[in-house]
């Protein structure tokens, strides 16, 4: 199942990759409204993607998600999160979510944990795209798998659980809708840690082609934890 929160964030990459593998997939959408299931019990695993709203934000549907994440917790369902959905996940598993100093929005080099690089095909730098706000501490017990010159925790692995302070699935289509919707945002926080829309935009095939090779050996290793039980929510289109 996976949990979208924004129309221009949406699973891009990443439902490629879950169809490549006939990986059925259901699409929710919890803050317009849709139900969340009570329990994880019916599904095989559980994406949450980015979102405008942070996790200490006072949104039924956040709350939520957390109860539903601390319950795909116990029954050892895999759970994915980029971005916001990263900080759900650390929150779950009681890590604290906080504002960072600056944001952090544009292409960046983070580097790799060597513990982490095979999860990431041998590499030891991850170009990536990024867009956020607040950052996670490492939940106990995880292992960090990337880290950056603006923030230092983005990504940890825990188990079948992986938390990504980045966007592995975003697309070019997708990242000129973002861009667009997020226009005045841009031109509003320009400084160091900012990019500009045309910074963001340039040498997109070049960049996407690098994040690609990663985020493939990612997403495969991930989807293979699934045991794929039925599941409920909406079909993706």
């Amino acid at each position: 199942m996976i949990l979208q929160h924004e129309p221009a964030q949406g699973p891009g990459y990443l439902l490629d990759c879950l169809r490549s593998r006939d990986v059925p997939v259901h699409l929710l959408r919890p803050d317009l409204g849709e139900p969340l299931p009570r329990t994880a019990a019916a599904f095989s695993g559980l994406v949450l993607l980015g979102s405008d709203h942070g996790v200490h934000d006072s949104k039924p549907w956040i709350r939520g998600e957390q109860s539903l994440l601390v319950d795909a917790l116990r029954l050892s369902r895999p759970v994915l999160g980029h971005c916001f959905g990263a900080q759900q996940l650390a929150r779950a598993m009681g890590a604290g979510v906080a504002r960072n100093p600056r944001p952090d929005i544009g292409w960046r080099e983070l580097w790799i944990t060597p513990a982490a690089r095979p999860l990431f095909g041998g590499e030891e730098r991850l170009l990536s795209f990024n867009w956020h706000y607040d950052g996670f501490q490492i939940p106990a017990g995880a292992t960090r798998t990337l880290f950056g010159s603006n923030s230092l925790n983005k990504g940890f692995v825990l188990g079948p659980h992986l938390g990504l302070q980045s966007h592995l699935e975003i697309t070019e289509e997708g990242l000129r809708d973002w861009c667009a919707h997020g226009r005045d945002e841009l031109r509003g926080r320009r400084g160091l840690t900012v990019q500009s829309e045309s910074e963001i935009l340039a040498a997109l095939p070049e960049r996407l082609a690098r994040l690609r090779g990663a985020a493939t050996s990612v997403y495969r290793h991930w989807i293979g934890q699934l045991d794929r039980p039925p599941v409920f929510g909406r079909r993706a289109a």
